[in-house]
């Protein structure tokens, strides 16, 4: 295995032998290396199977699977703007002297690659529950921080096991089926009603499966860390250096453009008045989180605590590289979605489900369907709206809980990201590692997940 760096090899370190789960991951990493495509290459191959699919399976001829494209390309695109504004805000959060030095710290806790991987699982697990998108963002910058100190951890799997962290999101705060039912005027509150947290977020099923995970999956990641050093990808520690300074410009003292743009007043302006905005907000609304909220937290929280508007500016511009791709991608998703609903493919899927379920086993095999669906639509609102009009009348019919049903689309949704690229694509560029490096170690982290949450679903 070609290393980043080279280093010397302690003889007793030689003769380890990986443990069998190790040999697995390994297998699945390099299947991964080989055979995997780039993100944009495996979203226009998808756009293709949905394609064909339509022609073969549905009453859709290519003509008309190529105008439901066509008309579903832009209907994620407010979705789109609201999810890279996330991205970039968080990103630029994480980039504040507060929060670098508070990663730097919890960086610095690791002594060896066992130790690196469970803080960064944790972290990253943890970081998820609070919103999809600071997990993402936090798991890249802990395991690029992590990775500096501790040189012989392998940082492919290091950040793997950061991506792994994602499997949780949609048990935590920011789920985004969860909130929709929970929000007055849902499209659904004719049939079920408005749905608590406290019947989905807080229900039994979803706290076992959260717990679970969360205390479970960094020993499962720590257990595929090659022990054998010839098998670890090591990293040049110099690649690894994330800073941000302000833009270079003239500087005239005396000028007051000058004494303006490196003055704290201005942001703070721009932060307590998103700070009083929130304060209201949630004074009149109670705990109500939506994807504009979330994005005016982090707007809120980057402008009290950057220096000045130039290091803003800084973090801002170095944050925006991190989602260049969603822009190129996200259309092509949206037209997968358009096709999969005009033409009637995911009614068909999930009706198959239905069809060969229980009321005990409907929540296990909806969410197997969204599971599937997910790697169509990675989209957890895009994807709820194509499922639920299916599964939440088949829920009333057979006497399931809702509650149940809306969890189980979540996690559905949640679980094979393990394996859609498309998410991955922002923490890879904090990191600067291809999908192909980490894909094969989550494949364990998929398999794991989908074994702790299809029980749950069942048990619960």
């Amino acid at each position: 295995m070609a290393n980043g760096r080279n280093t010397e090899r302690d003889p007793v370190l030689e003769k380890q032998q990986n443990n069998p789960l190790a040999k697995v991951a390994n297998v699945f990493a390099k299947i991964a290396e080989k055979w995997l495509p780039d993100a944009f290459v495996f979203a226009v191959l998808l756009t293709a199977i949905a394609f064909i699919a339509g022609v073969l399976f549905t009453d859709s001829g290519p003509i008309d699977m190529m105008r439901h494209w066509g008309d579903g390309m832009w209907g994620l695109l407010t979705f789109t703007a609201q999810i890279i504004t996330t991205f970039v805000l968080s990103y630029a959060l994480a980039l504040t002297p507060t929060v670098s030095k508070a990663l730097e710290k919890i960086a610095g806790i690791p002594k060896g690659p066992n130790s690196a991987i469970l803080m960064v699982t944790f972290t990253a697990l943890g970081a998820s529950l609070i919103s999809w998108a600071f997990g993402l963002v936090v798991a890249g910058i802990i395991a690029k921080l992590v990775a500096k100190k501790v040189h012989d951890v392998d940082y492919r799997v290091l950040v793997a096991a950061g991506y792994s962290g994602f499997l949780i999101w949609e048990g935590g705060l920011s789920s985004s089926p969860a909130l929709f039912v929970a929000t007055a005027g849902h499209v659904f509150e004719g049939d079920i009603g408005i749905v608590p947290i406290s019947e989905t977020l807080l229900s039994a099923v979803n706290i076992a499966i959260v717990v679970i995970l969360f205390f479970t999956l960094p020993f499962v990641m720590r257990f595929i860390h090659p022990r054998n050093p010839e098998d670890r990808y090591l990293v040049d520690p110099a690649r690894l250096e994330d800073t941000v300074t302000e833009e270079a410009v003239q500087d005239h003292e005396d000028y007051p453009n000058d004494k303006i743009e490196k003055s704290r007043l201005i942001p703070l302006i721009g932060g307590f008045l998103g700070l009083s905005y929130l304060i209201n907000h949630f004074y009149m609304n109670g705990f109500s989180l939506d994807l504009n909220t979330v994005n005016l937290i982090f707007l809120t929280a980057a402008l009290l605590m950057f220096g000045n508007v130039r290091e803003l500016a800084a973090g801002l511009l170095k944050s925006v590289s991190s989602v260049g791709q969603f822009v190129l991608q996200y259309p092509f998703y949206a037209g997968i979605m358009g096709m999969l609903g005009a033409s009637g493919l995911a009614v068909m899927m999930s009706n198959f489900f239905i069809n060969i379920s229980n009321e005990t086993t409907l929540p296990l095999f909806t969410f197997l369907s969204a599971g599937i669906l997910n790697i169509f639509i990675p989209s957890g609102g895009g994807q709820w709206a194509v499922q639920a009009p299916i599964m939440l009348p088949a829920a009333l019919e057979m006497g399931v809980d809702p509650a149940k049903i809306v969890m189980a689309v979540a996690w559905g949704d949640s679980w094979t990201n393990m394996i859609q690229p498309f998410w991955a694509i922002p923490l890879l560029a904090i990191a600067g590692l291809k999908i192909r490096d980490i894909m094969g170690y989550t494949m364990i982290a998929l398999i794991y997940g989908g074994l702790v949450i299809g029980a749950c679903l069942l048990i619960f």
